[in-house]
């Protein structure tokens, strides 16, 4: 099984990502790491990539989340995945399920305010809920909720938690 963290920049995905991995002892990835440089120089000069851009990126992704699949591994990926589009090129991996880490505007801003990536600049927050199509088959998980309470959603809802968890 491959869990994807989805959502809009600033809502947690590799925070929640890696403690879910980490509770689950399978492998964490970060969809950013699968970025080529001219998508990084676009998003680092605060222009929002473009599918023409993504699909190779999304690509490369399903791939990786395939061939672990093959291994009959797991893993938890962090990804934006904002559109259906995007989500189904990924779920075309295998086993793929989402969990959609959904917040206000005004919660998400205030979390940008107060950090700084190495590429995604808190000017991309527009164009990142103007792209979001929510997705109907994710798990949604309030960003409002401590981390803990996020992953223990998770683990819950997947049949995943352990025994003395809930």
């Amino acid at each position: 099984m491959i869990l994807v963290v989805m959502g809009v920049c600033g809502c947690g995905k590799s925070t929640v990502g890696e403690a879910l991995a980490q509770a689950l002892d399978w492998r964490f990835l970060d969809a950013d790491e699968f970025h080529p440089p001219a998508n990084v120089a676009k998003m680092a000069s605060g222009m929002p990539l473009s599918d023409d851009d993504r699909w190779p990126w999304l690509d490369r992704i399903a791939d990786e989340l395939r061939a672990i699949l093959a291994r009959g591994e797991h893993a938890v990926l962090a990804c934006s995945a904002l559109r259906q589009a995007y989500r189904d090129r990924l779920a075309r991996a295998g086993d793929v399920r989402f969990v959609h880490l959904a917040g206000d505007y005004a919660t998400i801003a205030a979390r940008l305010a107060g950090r700084k990536h190495r590429y995604m600049p808190a000017t991309l927050l527009d164009s990142q809920f103007a792209t979001l199509e929510p997705p109907a088959d994710a798990l949604v998980v309030d960003v409002a909720l401590p981390v803990e309470r996020q992953v223990e959603r998770v683990l819950v809802a997947h049949g995943l938690a352990r025994a003395g968890t809930s």
